[in-house]
């Protein structure tokens, strides 16, 4: 019996006894420890609740739902500078076509060339009028004898009235000699109307400026035949005075006036010119639905009839807020926005778009400036749909509500 309890010492079996006798003291401590986190998780809820009810608790979906969040901006006033961007062709504002006037005849010299500068009146070629003064010459000649002639006939009749009184000559007489003077006399103004006529036809001859201005084209040369109704000869502009010929579609040409400035930019030259808007077209292209506006501008070299140009043209300044393009949508009852409410549920609202720029479109009806605007994505909500706000760069606050 001794060996047997010996050999049960040995084999633990009161290090068995002991582990049975423990472990139910280990599931208590366990069981505690568990309560306690349970009661100290309580406390710190109810302290949380209790204390910070007055906060403002940040957006939390429903369980289950589903809220995106979206970019919102709040783009307040905005002082927006409009501007057009247009293309058109460079031109004389008042290009003037000089050409043959009388009745033409040989060239024989050019006086000026392309881009000379001309005063009005100035001659800009000779035309050969050997003819024409010898014709002069026979017409001046012709007054004279018709002066002769009236000379005579009133000698005639000076000679008739001393004798009249003595019975030499009848009255009769004196009444045909007085018409023969008559007649001489005005010979004589006919004589000196032709010739004024022919003094007139060759200085016609000589093809003037009309008025002062630069020279754009010259169209003859020395020998050529000209002659009245052809083309023409020269074409001067007035007062070197330039303008482009901007073609702006339909809805921008309707919004400009005259007086509206723009900046021009001739291709292939680092200058930059300003020009004034002085005329509107009246008339739409039927093919392309635009309008030309004519922009004047002074001289300079650097600006070449018929060369191409670029204009940005000042359409005014309005305050307004601006948007980017992407928050503005459109169907069949116009341009709208989404915006977000107090609740961050997502509402429409109706606006009137305004001067386009690289900044974005000014809003003229609709915003006040200050409401939360959906910048993207607005095109995958719905009116009503709750969202979560960011605000966005550039945009007002957009915390949850």
């Amino acid at each position: 019996m001794n060996y047997e309890a010996k050999v049960a010492d040995l084999s633990g079996a009161p290090r068995v006894a002991e582990d049975v006798e423990f472990e139910p003291a280990r599931s208590r401590r366990r069981r505690i420890i568990i309560g306690a986190g349970i009661v100290l998780a309580l406390l710190a809820g109810g302290a949380l609740l209790l204390y910070g009810g007055g906060e403002e608790a940040p957006f939390q979906p429903q369980a289950g739902e589903q809220v995106p969040t979206v970019t919102v901006v709040s783009p307040g006033q905005t002082s927006v500078q409009g501007e057009i961007s247009a293309t058109g062709t460079l031109a004389a504002r008042r290009p003037m076509p000089v050409g043959v006037v009388g009745e033409g005849g040989r060239v024989v010299s050019v006086l000026v060339e392309p881009g000379d500068w001309v005063r009005a009146g100035q001659p800009l070629l000779v035309i050969d009028r050997s003819v024409q003064t010898q014709q002069a010459q026979s017409s001046a000649a012709q007054i004279e004898v018709a002066r002769a002639d009236a000379e005579l006939a009133q000698a005639n009749l000076d000679r008739a009235l001393q004798l009249v009184d003595r019975g030499f000559i009848s009255q009769a007489d004196v009444d045909r000699l007085t018409a023969t003077r008559d007649a001489a006399v005005a010979r004589v103004q006919v004589a000196e109307a032709q010739y004024r006529e022919l003094l007139a036809r060759n200085a016609r001859l000589n093809i003037v400026s009309p008025a002062a201005g630069l020279v754009l084209e010259r169209d003859v040369e020395p020998g050529q035949v000209v002659s009245a109704g052809g083309t023409p000869l020269f074409t001067i502009a007035r007062g070197g005075e330039m303008e482009l010929l901007a073609e702006v579609n339909e809805d921008d040409l309707a919004v400009l006036s005259v007086g509206a400035t723009a900046t021009v930019t001739p291709v292939g030259s680092g200058k930059t010119f300003t020009c004034q808007i002085w005329q509107i077209s009246p008339v739409i292209d039927e093919q392309d639905r635009q309008g030309v506006a004519r922009c004047a501008m002074p001289y300079d070299p650097a600006l070449r009839p018929g060369g191409f140009a670029s204009a940005q043209i000042s359409r005014g300044t309005i305050v307004a807020p601006r948007l980017p393009e992407s928050a503005i949508m459109s169907d069949e009852r116009g341009s709208y926005v989404y915006i977000v409410g107090q609740d961050n549920r997502v509402e429409r609202r109706d606006v009137t778009t305004g001067i386009v720029t690289d900044q974005g479109i000014a809003i003229t009806g609709g915003l006040a400036g200050g409401e939360r605007i959906v910048v993207r994505a607005g095109g995958f909500l719905n009116e009503g749909d709750r969202v979560n706000p960011v605000a966005g760069d550039g945009g007002g606050q957009a915390s949850a509500q």
